[in-house]
């Protein structure tokens, strides 16, 4: 699911807590989901567990999540599962 997609379920504070959790701050979350930045790889790992998957590092990285996480080519994605 895109970053963008699973933020409107949040309120502004679950968004500022997501964030925190990440190690990072709302406003660089907000430029990622828009797509003005890049998610860097550890972000993107922090992002999808605090998100519990629902924001995998292939949403977040898609042009080249399989050279960094190239076990995750073997597994089966959300919607194929």
């Amino acid at each position: 699911m895109p970053l963008k997609e699973h933020l409107k379920a949040y309120s502004r504070e679950m968004r500022s807590e997501l964030a925190i959790r990440c190690g990072t701050t709302l406003g660089h979350i907000t430029n990622i989901s828009y797509g003005y930045k890049s998610c860097s790889e550890k972000l993107a790992v922090a992002i999808e567990r605090e998100t519990c998957g629902a924001v995998t590092r292939r949403d977040l990285r898609p042009v080249d999540w399989q050279q960094i996480w190239p076990e995750l080519a073997t597994q089966p994605t959300q919607e194929a599962a």
